[in-house]
Protein backbone atom coordinates (compact mmCIF):
# COMPACT_ATOMS: atom_id res chain seq x y z
CA UNK A 1 0.00 0.00 0.00
CA UNK A 2 3.01 2.63 0.86
CA UNK A 3 3.70 2.26 -2.70
CA UNK A 4 0.38 3.26 -4.08
CA UNK A 5 0.21 6.42 -5.18
CA UNK A 6 -3.48 6.08 -3.39
CA UNK A 7 -1.75 5.32 -0.16
CA UNK A 8 -1.60 9.13 1.04
CA UNK A 9 -5.39 9.31 -0.38
CA UNK A 10 -6.16 6.54 2.09
CA UNK A 11 -4.37 7.82 4.88
CA UNK A 12 -5.91 10.93 4.52
CA UNK A 13 -9.49 9.18 5.71
CA UNK A 14 -7.55 7.03 8.59
CA UNK A 15 -7.64 4.56 6.78
CA UNK A 16 -4.06 2.05 6.02
CA UNK A 17 -2.83 2.14 9.64
CA UNK A 18 -3.11 -1.03 12.05
CA UNK A 19 -6.12 0.07 13.66
CA UNK A 20 -7.83 0.63 10.35
CA UNK A 21 -6.58 -1.51 8.15
CA UNK A 22 -8.11 -1.89 4.20
CA UNK A 23 -9.83 -4.90 3.77
CA UNK A 24 -11.68 -6.70 1.51
CA UNK A 25 -15.74 -5.34 1.66
CA UNK A 26 -15.03 -3.06 4.42
CA UNK A 27 -17.76 -0.71 3.23
CA UNK A 28 -20.16 -2.99 2.72
CA UNK A 29 -19.65 -4.23 6.03
CA UNK A 30 -19.21 -0.79 7.59
CA UNK A 31 -22.51 0.17 5.64
CA UNK A 32 -24.44 -3.20 7.17
CA UNK A 33 -23.91 -2.70 10.95
CA UNK A 34 -24.65 1.44 10.47
CA UNK A 35 -27.97 0.17 8.50
CA UNK A 36 -28.08 -2.02 11.65
CA UNK A 37 -28.54 0.81 13.90
CA UNK A 38 -30.43 2.88 11.54
CA UNK A 39 -32.79 -0.26 11.31
CA UNK A 40 -33.00 -0.40 15.02
CA UNK A 41 -33.77 3.26 15.40
CA UNK A 42 -36.84 2.92 12.82
CA UNK A 43 -38.07 -0.17 14.24
CA UNK A 44 -38.49 1.70 17.85
CA UNK A 45 -39.89 4.75 16.35
CA UNK A 46 -42.07 3.80 13.62
CA UNK A 47 -43.08 0.23 14.94
CA UNK A 48 -43.17 0.49 18.56
CA UNK A 49 -40.81 -1.52 19.90
CA UNK A 50 -39.51 -0.32 23.37
CA UNK A 51 -35.95 -1.43 22.55
CA UNK A 52 -33.89 -2.75 19.76
CA UNK A 53 -30.34 -3.96 20.12
CA UNK A 54 -27.82 -3.81 17.47
CA UNK A 55 -24.67 -5.58 19.36
CA UNK A 56 -22.53 -5.15 15.92
CA UNK A 57 -23.11 -0.95 16.42
CA UNK A 58 -20.93 1.35 18.86
CA UNK A 59 -18.26 2.24 16.30
CA UNK A 60 -17.92 5.44 18.30
CA UNK A 61 -14.67 7.04 17.01
CA UNK A 62 -15.12 7.26 13.17
CA UNK A 63 -15.80 10.95 11.82
CA UNK A 64 -17.56 12.77 9.17
CA UNK A 65 -14.42 11.62 6.78
CA UNK A 66 -11.74 9.65 8.91
CA UNK A 67 -11.36 6.32 10.07
CA UNK A 68 -10.31 6.00 13.36
CA UNK A 69 -10.48 3.35 16.33
CA UNK A 70 -11.46 -0.07 14.25
CA UNK A 71 -13.94 1.94 12.93
CA UNK A 72 -15.13 3.33 9.90
CA UNK A 73 -18.78 4.70 9.48
CA UNK A 74 -20.16 6.17 12.91
CA UNK A 75 -23.27 4.23 13.04
CA UNK A 76 -24.34 5.94 15.73
CA UNK A 77 -23.66 9.82 14.38
CA UNK A 78 -25.75 8.45 11.74
CA UNK A 79 -28.97 7.43 13.48
CA UNK A 80 -28.93 10.11 15.46
CA UNK A 81 -28.83 12.35 13.31
CA UNK A 82 -31.70 11.17 11.46
CA UNK A 83 -33.77 11.60 14.38
CA UNK A 84 -32.59 15.25 15.04
CA UNK A 85 -33.70 15.92 11.94
CA UNK A 86 -37.14 14.35 12.35
CA UNK A 87 -37.59 16.90 15.38
CA UNK A 88 -36.46 14.72 18.23
CA UNK A 89 -34.28 14.79 21.35
CA UNK A 90 -31.95 11.95 22.15
CA UNK A 91 -29.58 11.33 24.49
CA UNK A 92 -26.52 9.65 24.01
CA UNK A 93 -25.13 7.74 26.72
CA UNK A 94 -21.57 5.19 26.15
CA UNK A 95 -19.48 3.03 28.47
CA UNK A 96 -17.14 1.96 26.85
CA UNK A 97 -13.66 2.55 28.27
CA UNK A 98 -12.49 4.30 25.18
CA UNK A 99 -14.13 8.38 24.72
CA UNK A 100 -17.31 8.88 22.62
CA UNK A 101 -15.38 11.11 20.99
CA UNK A 102 -16.99 10.49 17.13
CA UNK A 103 -20.32 11.09 18.78
CA UNK A 104 -19.50 13.86 20.90
CA UNK A 105 -17.93 16.07 18.01
CA UNK A 106 -20.87 15.39 15.57
CA UNK A 107 -23.06 17.32 17.98
CA UNK A 108 -21.01 19.42 19.89
CA UNK A 109 -22.63 22.51 19.03
CA UNK A 110 -26.30 20.94 19.72
CA UNK A 111 -28.48 20.89 22.69
CA UNK A 112 -30.86 18.54 21.02
CA UNK A 113 -28.31 15.65 21.49
CA UNK A 114 -27.00 15.17 25.15
CA UNK A 115 -23.86 13.08 25.02
CA UNK A 116 -22.60 11.44 27.98
CA UNK A 117 -19.31 9.43 28.14
CA UNK A 118 -17.64 7.85 31.21
CA UNK A 119 -14.82 6.31 29.95
CA UNK A 120 -10.95 5.70 31.12
CA UNK A 121 -8.95 9.03 31.54
CA UNK A 122 -7.93 10.50 28.56
CA UNK A 123 -4.48 10.77 29.67
CA UNK A 124 -4.34 6.72 30.00
CA UNK A 125 -5.95 6.18 26.54
CA UNK A 126 -7.01 6.45 23.29
CA UNK A 127 -8.06 8.88 22.23
CA UNK A 128 -6.99 11.15 24.20
CA UNK A 129 -10.08 13.04 24.56
CA UNK A 130 -12.81 13.30 26.54
CA UNK A 131 -11.67 15.72 29.35
CA UNK A 132 -14.35 17.25 32.14
CA UNK A 133 -13.67 20.47 30.06
CA UNK A 134 -14.96 19.62 27.02
CA UNK A 135 -18.31 20.56 27.37
CA UNK A 136 -19.82 21.61 24.24
CA UNK A 137 -19.75 24.74 22.47
CA UNK A 138 -22.57 27.69 21.43
CA UNK A 139 -26.29 26.36 22.04
CA UNK A 140 -24.37 23.26 22.82
CA UNK A 141 -22.46 24.12 25.73
CA UNK A 142 -23.16 21.34 28.89
CA UNK A 143 -24.69 19.26 26.53
CA UNK A 144 -21.19 17.12 25.93
CA UNK A 145 -20.95 15.48 29.56
CA UNK A 146 -17.66 13.44 30.69
CA UNK A 147 -16.90 11.78 33.34
CA UNK A 148 -12.98 10.40 33.12
CA UNK A 149 -12.26 7.33 35.35
CA UNK A 150 -8.79 6.47 36.01
CA UNK A 151 -7.03 3.53 36.22
CA UNK A 152 -8.22 0.59 38.37
CA UNK A 153 -11.81 1.93 38.69
CA UNK A 154 -13.84 -1.09 39.79
CA UNK A 155 -17.40 -1.51 40.06
CA UNK A 156 -18.60 0.46 43.44
CA UNK A 157 -16.99 3.45 41.61
CA UNK A 158 -18.29 3.12 38.57
CA UNK A 159 -22.00 2.45 40.15
CA UNK A 160 -21.86 5.13 42.30
CA UNK A 161 -20.28 7.66 39.39
CA UNK A 162 -22.96 6.44 36.89
CA UNK A 163 -26.11 6.92 39.48
CA UNK A 164 -24.67 10.48 40.57
CA UNK A 165 -24.68 11.70 36.95
CA UNK A 166 -27.19 9.66 34.22
CA UNK A 167 -30.46 9.46 35.97
CA UNK A 168 -30.57 12.95 36.73
CA UNK A 169 -29.34 13.99 33.22
CA UNK A 170 -31.72 12.20 31.74
CA UNK A 171 -33.85 13.11 33.69
CA UNK A 172 -33.76 17.10 32.99
CA UNK A 173 -32.96 16.47 29.15
CA UNK A 174 -36.26 13.92 28.38
CA UNK A 175 -35.08 13.25 25.54
CA UNK A 176 -37.52 11.48 22.58
CA UNK A 177 -34.65 8.68 22.53
CA UNK A 178 -31.98 7.32 24.36
CA UNK A 179 -28.89 5.77 22.71
CA UNK A 180 -26.67 3.31 24.39
CA UNK A 181 -22.75 1.90 23.59
CA UNK A 182 -22.08 -0.92 25.95
CA UNK A 183 -18.71 -1.24 25.05
CA UNK A 184 -17.05 -4.22 27.02
CA UNK A 185 -13.18 -3.31 27.01
CA UNK A 186 -14.14 -1.77 30.89
CA UNK A 187 -14.21 -5.16 31.99
CA UNK A 188 -10.83 -5.96 34.36
CA UNK A 189 -9.13 -8.48 31.93
CA UNK A 190 -9.35 -6.74 29.03
CA UNK A 191 -6.27 -6.45 26.98
CA UNK A 192 -6.16 -2.76 25.68
CA UNK A 193 -7.82 -0.93 28.80
CA UNK A 194 -7.43 -0.20 32.39
CA UNK A 195 -10.19 -0.48 34.44
CA UNK A 196 -11.48 -3.06 36.56
CA UNK A 197 -15.25 -3.79 36.34
CA UNK A 198 -17.10 -7.23 36.10
CA UNK A 199 -20.63 -8.39 34.99
CA UNK A 200 -21.98 -6.70 37.98
CA UNK A 201 -21.17 -3.04 37.24
CA UNK A 202 -21.91 -3.77 33.81
CA UNK A 203 -25.29 -5.24 34.35
CA UNK A 204 -26.21 -2.50 36.77
CA UNK A 205 -25.58 0.18 33.76
CA UNK A 206 -28.20 -2.66 31.45
CA UNK A 207 -30.83 -2.66 34.71
CA UNK A 208 -30.77 1.45 34.79
CA UNK A 209 -30.81 2.48 31.31
CA UNK A 210 -33.85 -0.32 30.87
CA UNK A 211 -35.31 1.42 33.43
CA UNK A 212 -34.72 5.13 32.27
CA UNK A 213 -35.11 4.36 28.58
CA UNK A 214 -37.58 1.68 28.10
CA UNK A 215 -39.75 2.19 25.12
CA UNK A 216 -37.46 4.89 23.61
CA UNK A 217 -34.09 2.70 23.99
CA UNK A 218 -31.93 1.87 21.00
CA UNK A 219 -28.62 -0.27 21.98
CA UNK A 220 -25.42 -0.24 20.59
CA UNK A 221 -22.70 -2.75 21.49
CA UNK A 222 -19.10 -1.31 21.12
CA UNK A 223 -15.39 -2.16 22.10
CA UNK A 224 -14.40 -5.41 23.50
CA UNK A 225 -11.20 -7.09 22.97
CA UNK A 226 -11.36 -10.63 25.46
CA UNK A 227 -13.51 -12.30 23.07
CA UNK A 228 -15.36 -14.38 26.53
CA UNK A 229 -16.35 -10.76 28.01
CA UNK A 230 -18.08 -10.11 24.92
CA UNK A 231 -19.71 -12.99 24.96
CA UNK A 232 -20.81 -13.25 28.69
CA UNK A 233 -21.62 -9.32 28.63
CA UNK A 234 -23.71 -9.10 25.80
CA UNK A 235 -25.38 -12.21 27.04
CA UNK A 236 -26.26 -10.94 29.97
CA UNK A 237 -27.87 -7.54 28.13
CA UNK A 238 -29.47 -9.00 25.54
CA UNK A 239 -31.36 -11.16 28.78
CA UNK A 240 -32.21 -7.78 30.59
CA UNK A 241 -33.33 -6.24 27.59
CA UNK A 242 -35.58 -9.63 26.20
CA UNK A 243 -36.68 -9.85 30.09
CA UNK A 244 -35.05 -13.58 30.47
CA UNK A 245 -32.02 -12.81 32.82
CA UNK A 246 -33.48 -15.29 35.15
CA UNK A 247 -33.70 -17.68 32.56
CA UNK A 248 -30.13 -17.85 31.07
CA UNK A 249 -28.03 -20.75 32.72
CA UNK A 250 -24.83 -19.53 34.43
CA UNK A 251 -22.40 -21.64 32.67
CA UNK A 252 -21.60 -21.21 29.18
CA UNK A 253 -22.75 -24.26 26.72
CA UNK A 254 -20.44 -26.88 26.31
CA UNK A 255 -20.43 -26.73 22.30
CA UNK A 256 -19.34 -22.98 22.73
CA UNK A 257 -16.51 -23.41 25.43
CA UNK A 258 -14.61 -26.25 22.99
CA UNK A 259 -14.63 -24.53 19.81
CA UNK A 260 -13.50 -21.06 21.70
CA UNK A 261 -10.74 -23.26 24.31
CA UNK A 262 -12.47 -21.86 27.11
CA UNK A 263 -10.61 -22.47 30.35
CA UNK A 264 -13.12 -23.68 33.27
CA UNK A 265 -12.46 -21.06 34.94
CA UNK A 266 -13.67 -18.84 32.57
CA UNK A 267 -17.12 -20.67 32.26
CA UNK A 268 -19.10 -18.69 34.12
CA UNK A 269 -21.75 -16.23 32.53
CA UNK A 270 -21.27 -14.13 35.84
CA UNK A 271 -18.96 -13.04 37.63
CA UNK A 272 -18.22 -13.70 40.93
CA UNK A 273 -17.78 -11.00 44.14
CA UNK A 274 -14.44 -9.96 42.80
CA UNK A 275 -13.11 -7.17 45.04
CA UNK A 276 -9.79 -6.19 43.05
CA UNK A 277 -8.33 -2.78 44.37
CA UNK A 278 -5.58 -2.40 42.13
CA UNK A 279 -2.58 0.19 43.34
CA UNK A 280 -4.76 3.42 41.38
CA UNK A 281 -7.93 2.38 43.17
CA UNK A 282 -7.81 5.14 45.95
CA UNK A 283 -6.88 7.65 43.49
CA UNK A 284 -9.65 6.45 40.89
CA UNK A 285 -12.28 6.59 43.62
CA UNK A 286 -10.78 10.48 44.53
CA UNK A 287 -11.07 11.57 40.96
CA UNK A 288 -14.55 10.33 40.21
CA UNK A 289 -16.01 11.89 43.11
CA UNK A 290 -14.26 14.81 41.89
CA UNK A 291 -15.37 14.41 38.38
CA UNK A 292 -18.94 14.16 39.57
CA UNK A 293 -18.61 17.14 41.15
CA UNK A 294 -17.44 19.46 38.54
CA UNK A 295 -20.36 18.21 36.43
CA UNK A 296 -22.93 18.72 38.91
CA UNK A 297 -21.50 22.44 39.39
CA UNK A 298 -21.08 23.23 35.64
CA UNK A 299 -23.21 20.41 33.37
CA UNK A 300 -26.78 20.60 36.46
CA UNK A 301 -27.78 24.18 35.62
CA UNK A 302 -27.07 24.09 32.02
CA UNK A 303 -28.90 21.07 31.04
CA UNK A 304 -31.56 21.97 33.85
CA UNK A 305 -31.09 19.17 36.25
Amino acid sequence: LSASPLASGYVAFGQGPAANPILQGMYELSALIAGGTRAAARRVRRAGLPAAFNLSGGMHPARAARAAGFCYINDAVLAIRRLVQQGKRVAYVDIDAHHGDGVQWAFFESDQVLTISLHQHPATLFPGTGYLEEMGRGPGKGFAVNLPLWIDTDDDIFIESFEEVVPPLLSAFAPDYVVTQLGVDTFLNDPLANLNLTTRGFGHAVRRFKDLAWGRWIVLGGGGYNMINVARAWTLAWAIISGQEGLVPDDLPEEFMRRHRVHPDDRHLLDGDVQLRGRHWYRAGRDAADAVEHIKKHHFPLVGA
